[in-house]
This record gives C-alpha cells, sequence and structure tokens, in this order.
C-alpha cells in the first residue's frame, strides 16, 4: 500500500487572497536558456543511450552556467563584441560495456541546437562559446521501460504541484507564450525572446510589468521604438481579457529613459537576449516545473531541467505532482484547488513514496468523504504508472520549466 494522504486544505482560495504575485521567464532569458540547453543535453543523451544499448545511463545536466558576452546595439543594426560563454557541467558516461561514446560532441551539438531554435537572432557559431566540462563516469543501463519494478529514488526528496492556474498566472503564462510564438515574431520581428512577465493581482485589478528585449536591426530609431513599445501593450492588454473580467494594467520597458535620444536609453539588443550583453543564467533560478514563479503557490526550489529522468526524483515528482493535481481538479467534482506534496526516501522505489499528500479546498456543500477516495485513486494510478513521466521526458515531451 502507498503512504497517500488526502486531507482538506486550511487556506484561502488562491482567487480570493488579496495579493497574488506571478512571474515567468521567457524563453530567452538566461536562466531559461540554461534550462532550456540543460533539459536538451540530457535528452540527448538518452537518445544516445538508447540507440546504443536500448536503456539509459546515469546521468545528470543540470549544471548549466551562462556567462553574458559584450554588444554595441545600435538602432538599425549593431553588432556583437563578445561572445557569450555558455558552460556545460555535470556527470555522465562516456564509455560502457567496452564501448565509448561521444558524450561532449553530443552535448555540445544539442545545446547549440537549442539555442539555434530559441533565439532566432542569435548566431549561435558566432555569438556563442559553448564548452563542455561534463564529468566523465560509469554508471548501470537502465531499462526503466521493460523492467520490473520501479527504479530506486537517487535522493531523498521532493516535488510540489497544484492546480488549476489562477486567472493571474493563467494570463502571466499564456502572454509570453503569445510573445514568443513563432507566428508572433514573423509579424513582429522587433521582439526579441528574452521576455519577463512579472503579474500583480491587488483584488480585482491585474497590473502587467513587461520586459522586452527589443532586436536593434528592426528598429530604425526612438520614435518607431516607442511606436511598437506602445503596440505591444496594447497586444497584451487586449489578450489578457481573453482569460479575465478583471481590470488589466500593462507597463512594458518600464526602464526606459523616454528623455533619450539614442540607444543608450532603452532596452535594445543585437540578438534579442540580454545574455549578449550582461545577464548571467544558470539551471534553477528561473521557472519551476509548471512554467511559472508562485510565492502564492506552494514551491520548490529543486532545479528540474537536465536531471536524469530515470530516478531524480527532484525530476520526476515535481512533474508528476502537477499532472496528478491537472487529473484531479478535471476529474473529481466538488474540487476547487488541490495542492500536491510527493516525498521520497533515497534507495526506496520511486513509486512507493515516503508520503504522497494531497491537500484540497472543497466547493460549497462537498464534504471530504465525497472526494477523497477518488483522489487517492487517480494518485495510486499515476505513481503506479510512474514510468510515463520517463518517458515523456525522454521524448521531450514535459514542460520542466
Amino acid at each position: 500500500m502507498r503512504n497517500i494522504i488526502v486531507k482538506e486544505l486550511n487556506q484561502t482560495y488562491i482567487e480570493n487572497i488579496d495579493i497574488e504575485i506571478v512571474e515567468r521567464k521567457g524563453i530567452g532569458h538566461p536562466d531559461s536558456i540554461s534550462d532550456g540547453i540543460g533539459e536538451s543535453v540530457s535528452e540527448a543523451l538518452c537518445e544516445l543511450y538508447l540507440d546504443r544499448f536500448g536503456g539509459v545511463l546515469h546521468h545528470n545536466t543540470d549544471e548549466v552556467q551562462i556567462t553574458a558576452g559584450e554588444s554595441d546595439p545600435q538602432f538599425g543594426g549593431g553588432e556583437i563584441l563578445k561572445p557569450i560563454d555558455i558552460l556545460l557541467t555535470g556527470r555522465g558516461v562516456s564509455e560502457y560495456d567496452g564501448e565509448k561514446l561521444p558524450l561532449d560532441r553530443v552535448a555540445i551539438e544539442s545545446a547549440k541546437d537549442f539555442i539555434d531554435d530559441a533565439i532566432i537572432n542569435l548566431n549561435v557559431e558566432s555569438d556563442a562559446v559553448v564548452e563542455c566540462k561534463i564529468g566523465h563516469g560509469s554508471g548501470d543501463l537502465v531499462d526503466v521501460f521493460g523492467r520490473a519494478g520501479a527504479p530506486s529514488s537517487n535522493d531523498t526528496s521532493f516535488g510540489v504541484g497544484y492546480a488549476p492556474f489562477s486567472e493571474t498566472e493563467t494570463i502571466v503564462l499564456n502572454v509570453e507564450k503569445l510573445l514568443n510564438s513563432k507566428a508572433f515574431k514573423k509579424q513582429h520581428p522587433a521582439i526579441g525572446e528574452d521576455i519577463k512577465v512579472m503579474g500583480l493581482r491587488e483584488g480585482e485589478k491585474i497590473t502587467l510589468t513587461i520586459a522586452c528585449a527589443m532586436v536593434s536591426k528592426y528598429i530604425s530609431d526612438v520614435d518607431e521604438y516607442k511606436s511598437i513599445r506602445e503596440e505591444l501593450k496594447e497586444i497584451v492588454a487586449d489578450y489578457a481579457t481573453k482569460f479575465t473580467n478583471r481590470e488589466i494594467n500593462v507597463f512594458v520597458n518600464t526602464a526606459d529613459n523616454d528623455e533619450a535620444t539614442d540607444e543608450s536609453g532603452y532596452y535594445l539588443t543585437v540578438t534579442g537576449t540580454s545574455a549578449e550583453m550582461g545577464d548571467d543564467g544558470s539551471v534553477g533560478r528561473g521557472n519551476r516545473a509548471n512554467g511559472l514563479i508562485t510565492p502564492c503557490r506552494p514551491m520548490s526550489m529543486e532545479a528540474t531541467s537536465g536531471k536524469n529522468p530515470i530516478n531524480h526524483v527532484g525530476k520526476i515528482y515535481n512533474i508528476l505532482s502537477n499532472r496528478i493535481a491537472e487529473d484531479v481538479v478535471e476529474n473529481v467534482e466538488g474540487i476547487k484547488e488541490i495542492n500536491l506534496m510527493i516525498l521520497s526516501q533515497i534507495g526506496k522505489p520511486i513509486d512507493q513514496p515516503k508520503a504522497a499528500t494531497s491537500q484540497v479546498i472543497l466547493d460549497d456543500g462537498y464534504k471530504l468523504e465525497d472526494v477523497d477516495k477518488k483522489v487517492e485513486n487517480i494518485m495510486n494510478d499515476w505513481l503506479e504508472n510512474i514510468s510515463s513521466i520517463t518517458e515523456d521526458v525522454v521524448k521531450g515531451k514535459a514542460r520542466t520549466f
């Protein structure tokens, strides 16, 4: 029997609290770039190991460090003066059963492929330097897909999740997704990928503060910059109303100095990311596994991206908790809000956590005994099929940041 616990949550429903703060760092933020690289390298190593041996060898690539370069953005142009330094570290297996593996080459190629796809105006060969210092070690082959029984946890750690998203959370997540979509970039090429959306809800008023790197070669002068900024504000304000009836206020690039007559007063970049000119980045310093930073909700400080998807509960349980929470609110009538916490013990099977706890806020007219067994059954089913998380991670189908 799994140690599954279902209790009532003794706190105010998220939509009824007075103050709510929500943040998302977009794909071009240096921390998100680090997360994306770490996860991409892990996926590439999983593919390498599966192709060669039919199973996944031990690895962790959640130590990516970005050191900012230097640039000279100019209206209508600009150039990179010093490339962005990207350091890949962690651990991986470069030799197994007498066969040597191209670990470093695969890691560097996957990092470059991610950057090339994520940052449209960054030339990965000239604007960045990718160095691999992943430690080479030995490890056991883990055929998690065909094995009997779950792998043993590599750590005593926990994962957290919750559902559903609040209106503010939904807005923050979807605004960034809109602005960084490929379709939006085609229509608005001056909008870079380094977009941070900060949401503040005060009662019935939601304020969005957006920091958006602009791409200098697509903007001819100060007037055009200001025009793009105002258009962006209007687009976001209109889009946000799809998710709420609350009052919406939008601010964009509030650090701009509108008295300036040249580039120095505005958020201009050559490539669309601040990593080119002063901002460093690290794995785990940005969005949590559900894509948001939510100080009003339960959060884990664990870096999810880049950890191995076989037995690293710091990764698996954070993804799992969010999926269970979403499943429960979608399929169990009477639950207004749910928080999940799943705790492992090192050396124990990952499908047998030390505690799998859920806390629920119920709709009016419902009692805990109306829902607890249904919630417990859903939690048990997910734990019993925990290898599905591993499979989705390996295939790149699981959000980690």
